[in-house]
């Protein structure tokens, strides 16, 4: 990867789809004031059960609407008392009977699938469900986590950044998420696919001492095989898939017996230029019926993304103090160069089809 200022990684893709929240974050009816791209907005679900998603701005002086109140899939402005529908349109003044037909604030496309509620900040003409990724293991019995959502003071290409860099494990997470510092050195990318949406990544470690966050939910303490499969899409949604098999017992070769295995989901749903929403589960494969482990899992999870959390904000102060310092490449950043360089041609692509329409 060449040099590459701070700069050119300010710009979001508009037309796709971005987690908004997860389904619990609504429950009860909440309002819930959310910024997403830049953008305040106010995210509820209606007596309907359909999530909707508007400006969080009253149409009449812009007070914020997540103060106001629900009223089945409506939302009143407790300032003056304005009724908006679930489509943004108002639909009651208090004391007027005329409404202007333009009166209302805008709504966006929003879907909800597998507990997480997906929007789409771009042309709504071209907000195709078909297109949201689909993680079948957020709904498929056979698995089981804890979902989860923490903020972020940073851009989010740099988190995509840390994800896309396996050998960070070892450094970042000696004690917690990688293990010992013996990952970067001895376990290499077994394939590295670049692909049109984003990247693919297999990595092994071989008769490696299990990582203290497996150790903690597991009864057997011995040397590991350990597989990680991981998966990133444009503009920043990430699926893992870990592995961890007795030592020697023929997992490379497909011998999966006594092995135990995760799936981990990530979503990073641009807040602003230099801040996230990150929402993410960690789901495991056996032992179902023992919620202790869902748990664990999640408290070791947690723990190492502070630890990435702690670097990244870090890096997000340093690049606010100099936005012309230029980052430079190493060899393992082979797939996040080939990620921005596919991310950059699709925005540069949105911004051109913009400027065709406006001229």
């Amino acid at each position: 990867m060449g040099p590459e200022t701070y700069r050119e990684t300010q710009a979001f893709l508009k037309n796709c789809w971005y987690v908004a929240a997860w389904d619990y974050e609504l429950a009860g009816g909440k309002l819930l004031a959310r910024t997403i791209l830049e953008q305040p907005l106010v995210i509820y679900k209606g007596d309907s059960g359909r999530p909707v998603a508007l400006d969080n701005r009253c149409a009449h002086r812009g007070a914020k609407l997540s103060n106001g109140r629900r009223e089945g899939d409506c939302v009143r402005c407790m300032y003056h008392g304005l009724k908006f529908d679930a489509s943004g349109k108002c639909v009651q003044i208090p004391g007027q009977d005329n409404i202007p037909p333009k009166l209302g604030v805008k709504s966006y496309p929003v879907v909800e699938r597998d507990h997480l509620v997906w929007i789409w900040p771009g042309d709504p003409a071209l907000a195709d469900p078909a297109k949201i990724l689909d993680f079948p293991y957020l709904r498929d019995p056979s698995w089981r986590g804890k979902p989860d959502y923490m903020h972020y003071d940073a851009n989010y290409l740099l988190i995509v950044d840390n994800l896309s860099d396996f050998s960070h494990l070892a450094f970042v997470h000696t004690k917690t998420l990688g293990g010992s510092e013996e990952y970067a050195y001895k376990s290499k990318p077994t394939a590295i696919e670049r692909l049109d949406d984003g990247f693919r990544v297999e990595r092994w470690h071989m008769d490696a001492e299990a990582p203290p966050f497996h150790k903690k939910v597991v009864k057997e303490k011995n040397r590991v095989d350990r597989r990680n499969i991981a998966r990133m899409y444009v503009p920043g949604i990430f699926f893992m898939e870990t592995l961890f098999s007795p030592a020697g017992t023929g997992a490379k070769e497909g011998n999966l017996k006594g092995a135990k295995q995760y799936r981990n989901c990530q979503f990073f749903t641009p807040e602003t230029a230099r801040s996230t929403h990150f929402f993410w589960d960690y789901l495991h494969d056996y032992d179902l019926d023992n919620p202790a482990i869902a748990s664990s899992l999640n408290v070791s999870m947690i723990e190492g993304f502070n630890e990435d959390k702690f670097i990244i904000e870090g890096q997000q102060q340093v690049l606010d103090a100099d936005p012309d310092f230029k980052m430079n490449g190493i060899v393992a950043d082979a797939p996040l160069a080939h990620f921005r360089r596919v991310l950059a041609k699709r925005i540069e692509a949105e911004r051109q089809s913009l400027r065709s329409v406006a001229a």
